[in-house]
């Protein structure tokens, strides 16, 4: 474990417990394959362009969204105004979507082992409706976001598609929606300035990147943890919200040390943002002058 590192072991033992046993998870040279390209030497020096190609080489769209909670995901992207001025309207279809994700995630023995935990701490109904109905809640009823009007955002829209503030992009940590959104020519990919955790990482999987969408800047440090199944990240994020885990906290996760970072927003049990951040990156940024 490297030095500062402290794992809060009841998140690192049920999280790591359920990244070994999905099986749904994405690897590259199978399912996708990443172009790194320039190393952006200081992420805060914005408007260099250290990377002329995609950060996705390719991804085997037949094989991928053929699962289905990946194909559920998917159909769930296109369901929301990524601009915060514009607000939200909920269609039967779209409602549908979002429980026929539920559904699809809720077949999977990550969100079922998931579901048991809950229980077992006492913050989630044993009945399994009852606890798609608060995954519900929790994910998808819209809230007032500032920089709006009306109900323009919700946590799902937030976590996994990302949302433009003027001439901020906030969210968009998601590896599916990066891809598709680097796909349809919204997102230019500038380089990237971390590719590891703390440990020499078997695996490529979280990354560090600077991009603009639509020309607008993202934030200059984004993280995006490539390859992980959409009831992973559900899962994960739902049990620190549920278990008041809010703000970031050490996880170690399988052979990754990460930082889970998760935000409620509000009096009631939504997300203001969560996402898996390489450890100690603000003393990686000091370190680096950043």
């Amino acid at each position: 474990m490297a030095e500062g590192f402290a794992a809060d072991s009841e998140l690192s033992d049920i999280i790591s417990k359920l990244w070994d046993m999905d099986d749904n998870k994405c690897y590259p040279g199978t399912d996708y394959e990443l172009y790194l390209q320039g190393y952006v030497n200081n992420p805060r020096e914005v408007g260099r362009d250290y990377a002329r190609h995609n950060l996705f080489d390719w991804l085997d769209e037949e094989q991928v969204f053929s699962r289905p909670t990946y194909k559920a995901f998917r159909a769930l992207l296109d369901n929301y105004e990524m601009d915060l001025s514009e607000e939200e309207e909920v269609t039967w279809e779209e409602r549908q979507e979002n429980y026929d994700f539920l559904t699809a995630i809720m077949d999977t023995a990550v969100m079922k082992e998931a579901h048991q935990f809950l229980v077992s701490k006492e913050v989630a109904p044993e009945d399994e409706e009852e606890f798609k109905k608060m995954l519900h809640d929790i994910w998808f009823r819209l809230f007032k976001r500032k920089g709006g009007r009306g109900n323009n955002s919700c946590s799902f829209e937030h976590v996994f598609v990302g949302e433009g503030r003027g001439d901020d992009m906030i969210g968009l940590h998601n590896w599916i929606q990066f891809y598709l959104q680097e796909k349809a020519g919204n997102i230019d990919y500038h380089g990237f300035f971390r590719r590891e955790t703390v440990r020499d990482d078997e695996i490529l999987r979280l990354m560090a990147v600077q991009f603009t969408w639509k020309g607008i800047m993202g934030k200059p440090m984004c993280s995006v943890f490539v390859g992980s199944s959409p009831e992973f990240e559900i899962a994960a994020y739902t049990i620190s919200l549920l278990l008041d885990r809010d703000g970031k906290m050490d996880v170690q996760l399988g052979e990754y040390e990460v930082e889970l970072v998760v935000h409620s927003f509000g009096w009631k049990k939504k997300l203001g943002t969560a996402y898996l951040a390489a450890a100690r990156m603000d003393q990686y940024a000091k370190k680096k002058g950043w």
